[in-house]
């Protein structure tokens, strides 16, 4: 049985930071590329970044490009994201994905797994 279950989200301050982590079992990790979506109220989900499979390459939305940086760690079966100078408009929950691939996926139906999610609240 595959998981994917994210922690690390929370209420932060504007300008704040926050560690997502996103602990997964059940499929052989190294072999997925993974990345991280979110979906605010009323709004589509999103990509906000990705990562292959070794790290080699990765993907950011512009929205979050300098403040966020995704990363894995193969042996732990884990993916996080740093998320720093945090915003308003980055409120919303957050999820990881994992795609039966090598390289970046970037789309929501590119991805074969997804966690539950974690809320992430801006306060002003």
């Amino acid at each position: 049985q595959v998981q994917l279950v994210e922690s690390g989200g929370g209420l932060v301050q504007a300008g704040g930071s926050l560690r997502l982590s996103c602990a997964v079992s059940g499929l052989t990790f190294s072999r997925y590329a993974m990345g991280w979506f979110r979906q605010a109220p009323g709004k589509e989900r999103e990509s906000v970044a990705a990562i292959s499979w070794n790290s080699d390459n990765t993907y950011y939305a512009d929205s979050v490009k300098g403040r966020f940086t995704i990363s894995r760690d193969n042996a732990k079966k884990t993916l996080y994201l740093q998320m720093n100078s945090l915003q308003p408009e980055d409120s919303a929950v957050y999820y990881c994905a994992a795609a039966r691939s090598w390289g970046l996926r970037l789309g929501v139906g590119q991805y074969d797994y997804w966690g539950q999610g974690t809320q992430v609240t801006l306060s002003s």
